[in-house]
């Protein structure tokens, strides 16, 4: 048996930035905010102080005690922002940055693999992807969904134990906000990125799968998709998801982009995330959206078999963003996600319970 941890969105750039030993030059280019470290301060006129200069470990928090606690075989992360020093910035309106020297802290938390197609790793242009993939390259993370060519992006990155193998592919969608200038082609790098989420595009990532996958290997489609916020699944998705695990074999879904938590599906024995969340930001102190509670995120842990694959068990580990830290999450805030997964995956059917040390637990 293998397990798996999951999460969604790792955005490290900006205010998180700002508060690590390396922190960036902090000229934003926004409409509103000048200076990164007003994200800082936000954070701290809402919960109260931050350390700067923390150690690579500081942001992680609570979660490094429950990885250890759970010793989860291979930590997938989709990794929202570009790692450079490059000043290149894209005219997007929004720019996350993360200093190359910071990269420790992925590290620190043991993160093995790194999903780069989303709408942030191209922030600092086609620099700041180059020096994103080098430095993930240095810190021996393994990387996917973007790269110098179409197929460099299209290969996943690969996780062996034993006879065991976990291929992980990264894809967008314009839907989450990625530019279509952002595609890599065979002439320009950039990200995988689907047209649409049609049967051509159901086409394409099986063609890519097949040139990779071997018998018994178990698939991960890591995919940003969809808006910000809301918890309802647009029909494209849940047909592309559908599609994906009948057609061509994929074993997990893991959907994110939203900010926060979307619907769990259990799919023919396969696991579908429509959106797992943020899981560190700098939100903190920004208002606008509290009902949608974007400080609670949850850890995913997947226990399978591979050979055929398996699911044996499924665990969601409930934690609050405070102080730009991960903390355990109190008893009532994790009753309060349950309640907003188990209405928001009705349509689905997916059944969960809390758990005495509150573990949202979902029966398989």
């Amino acid at each position: 048996m293998m397990r798996i941890f999951l999460c969604g969105d790792v955005m490290t750039g900006r205010g998180i930035d700002q508060i690590l030993r390396h922190p960036s030059d902090p000229r934003l280019h926004e409409h509103s905010v000048k200076d990164a470290r007003e994200y800082v301060m936000l954070a701290e006129r809402a919960n109260g102080p931050i350390p700067r200069g923390g150690a690579p470990e500081y942001i992680w928090g609570d979660a490094l005690e429950i990885w250890r606690e759970r010793k989860a075989d291979l930590k997938v992360v989709n990794l929202e922002t570009a790692i450079t020093s490059s000043d290149e910035f894209a005219p997007k309106g929004i720019n996350y940055r993360m200093h190359p020297d910071n990269a420790a802290m992925l590290t620190a938390a043991g993160i093995d693999i790194c999903c780069l197609a989303n709408n942030h790793v191209l922030d600092w242009g086609e620099h700041g992807l180059r020096d994103t993939i080098a430095t993930l390259e240095r810190a021996g993370v393994r990387h996917a969904g973007a790269g110098e060519t179409l197929a460099a992006a299209q290969t996943p990155a690969i996780f062996e134990t034993g006879s065991d193998r976990v291929l992980i592919f990264s894809i967008c969608t314009e839907s989450s906000g990625v530019p279509r200038s952002w595609r890599t082609t065979d002439k320009s790098p950039g990200v995988w990125l689907l047209d649409s989420l049609a049967s051509d595009a159901v086409s394409q990532v099986r063609e890519a799968i097949e040139q990779h996958r071997k018998p018994g290997d178990v698939v991960v489609a890591s995919i940003h998709w969809g808006g910000n916020w809301g918890y309802a699944v647009p029909q494209a998705q849940v047909r592309f998801a559908h599609a994906l695990i009948d057609e061509v074999g994929v074993d997990i879904i893991h959907g994110h982009s939203s900010h926060h938590p979307r619907p769990v599906e259990l799919y023919n024995g396969r696991l579908v995330f429509y959106g797992c969340g943020d899981f560190i930001n700098d939100y903190e102190g920004i208002g606008g959206y509290e009902e949608f509670r974007d400080d609670l995120v949850f850890m995913v842990f997947a226990d399978f078999d591979s050979a055929p694959f398996k699911l044996r068990k499924l665990e969601l580990v409930p934690l609050q963003i405070q102080r730009f830290r991960l903390q355990r999450a109190a008893a009532e805030d994790a009753r309060w996600m349950l309640g907003c997964l188990k209405a928001a995956s009705e349509p689905f059917g997916t059944q969960f319970e809390l758990a005495e040390e509150g573990v949202i637990k979902v029966n398989v």
